[in-house]
C-alpha cells in the first residue's frame, strides 16, 4: 500500500469522522460478516466488531504487520474475539470467499499497489446478497488526508468497481471530505 499514515490518533479523527455512523448507513448490524480490507490498526474493525456482536465476524486485512499487531491489541482490551485478523497484501489474498455481508474499504482504495486486483478479491468474498462500501477522500486539497493527486475521485472508484463485478447502486456524500460508494455483485 502507498499509505500516507499508518497510525491515526483515534481522539483526533472522531473530531472529523466517527465510524459508528458510517458502519450504521452501510447497513452493518448484529450477526453479520464484515471484511475491512486496508484496515489499519482497526478504527473501523473495533466499532464493527461491537456491531456485528458474539454471532458476528470480522475479518480485518492489512499489509502492515504493525498495524496488525495494534488492532490485535485493541481487540484483546476490548474483549472481542470476533475478529480475524489477516496481515497479507489485499492483491494477494482472500481472507474467504463468498462470506462477508460487507466488504468495506475506509479511506484506502487509492492506496494500493493494484486496486483493480484488490476489488476482484474482493467481489470473491461478498455472499450473494451483500455488498460493498468503500469510503473514500474525495479528490480536492483538505486540511487533513493524502495529497489529492493520488486520491480517486468518485467516477474512477466507481469505474474501478464496476470492471470488477459490481453495479454501483449509490455514490453519496460522507462529509464535506468524503465519498461513499454502495456496490453490488453484477
Amino acid at each position: 500500500m502507498r499509505g500516507h499514515k499508518k497510525y491515526h490518533d483515534e481522539t483526533e479523527r472522531r473530531q472529523w469522522q466517527e465510524p459508528e455512523p458510517i458502519l450504521r448507513a452501510i447497513g452493518l448490524a448484529e450477526g453479520m460478516v464484515f471484511a475491512d480490507i486496508g484496515c489499519g490498526d482497526g478504527y473501523f474493525a473495533i466499532p464493527a466488531a461491537r456491531m456485528t456482536g458474539r454471532d458476528g465476524r470480522v475479518y480485518a486485512l492489512d499489509a502492515d504487520a504493525g498495524s496488525i499487531k495494534r488492532l490485535a491489541e485493541k481487540a484483546e482490551n476490548a474483549g472481542l474475539f470476533n475478529v480475524s485478523l489477516v496481515a497479507a497484501e489485499a492483491e494477494t489474498v482472500v481472507p474467504c470467499e463468498s462470506c462477508a455481508d460487507i466488504v468495506f474499504f475506509g479511506i484506502c482504495l487509492h492506496d494500493f499497489k493494484d486496486p483493480e486486483q484488490v476489488l476482484v478479491n474482493a467481489r470473491r468474498m461478498v455472499k450473494e446478497g451483500g455488498k460493498l462500501a468503500d469510503l473514500d477522500w474525495k479528490k480536492k486539497p483538505t486540511a487533513r488526508g493524502p495529497p489529492p493527486d493520488i486520491r480517486f475521485d468518485e467516477a474512477r472508484a466507481s469505474a474501478l468497481i464496476t470492471s470488477a463485478g459490481f453495479t454501483v447502486e449509490s455514490v453519496s456524500d460522507a462529509g464535506p471530505d468524503h465519498y461513499l460508494i454502495i456496490a453490488r455483485p453484477s
